[in-house]
């Protein structure tokens, strides 16, 4: 946006600085060089990471000052949560790789995967603003640059049909409101230079803590690395 704000550029730069759209494991997605049984990895621990996101968006609703706010983040809780779970529609992925749900649920996480999770549980009780960037900017606003990306190779190269990848088309949707939903609310209540400072380096964090997290898949699943 050409009147948009220096703070919001910013963001944004943090962002893209370190999008996991770019990272190695999702260029051999994006290739076609992926497995059915790597996917299915990635699904498994992935849902160890998404299960947990309506919790902590809970925690972050609590100590919310803003109702706004509080709308949005109940909204992307009963999104997630209500009717067909988003958590199922990724399971339902990872059946179409031959990965059961028991298999999915009781997956171990990887060293990388348990540090991002644990860095969302921390981010989650941190000041509104922060979590907010944290969490909604960081991570959840980067989501449709990654799925948009995935989502055609499932179809041509790996041959899944629309039931088996609902999940992905879902989330390109919905989280590209609830991205720029997420800007809105962090440039609200980051209203000194010193807050600002603050949720930058939450986005920067949260993107470093992703790009991390797939790299493991990478080593994991596609150099075969002994995490």
């Amino acid at each position: 946006m050409a009147d948009q704000s220096p703070f919001r550029t910013e963001l944004e730069q943090s962002v893209n600085a370190r999008h996991s759209r770019l990272n190695p494991f999702t260029e051999k997605w994006v290739k076609g060089e992926l497995t059915r049984d790597q996917l299915g990895a990635w699904a498994a621990q992935h849902y160890q990471y998404v299960s947990q996101f309506p919790r902590w968006c809970a925690t972050v609703y609590g100590t919310c000052p803003d109702a706004d706010a509080r709308d949005f983040l109940l909204e992307n809780i009963i999104e997630e949560e209500s009717g067909t779970k988003h958590v199922d529609l990724l399971i339902r992925f990872a059946e179409a790789c031959g990965v059961s749900r028991r298999q999915v649920e009781t997956a171990r996480q990887l060293p990388t995967t348990r540090g991002l999770t644990a860095w969302c549980y921390e981010m989650s009780h941190a000041p509104f603003h922060v979590a907010a960037a944290g969490l909604l900017v960081g991570l959840e606003s980067q989501v449709p640059g990654i799925y948009k990306r995935n989502l055609p190779p499932l179809r041509t190269h790996y041959g899944f049909n629309e039931h088996e990848i609902e999940f992905f088309a879902i989330h390109i949707e919905a989280d590209e409101v609830h991205g720029e939903r997420g800007y809105q609310i962090v440039e609200r209540h980051s209203t000194t230079p010193e807050r600002q400072a603050d949720a930058i380096d939450a986005v920067r964090q949260a993107t470093e803590m992703r790009w991390q997290y797939m790299t493991g898949l990478h080593r994991a699943y596609v150099a075969k690395e002994d995490l």
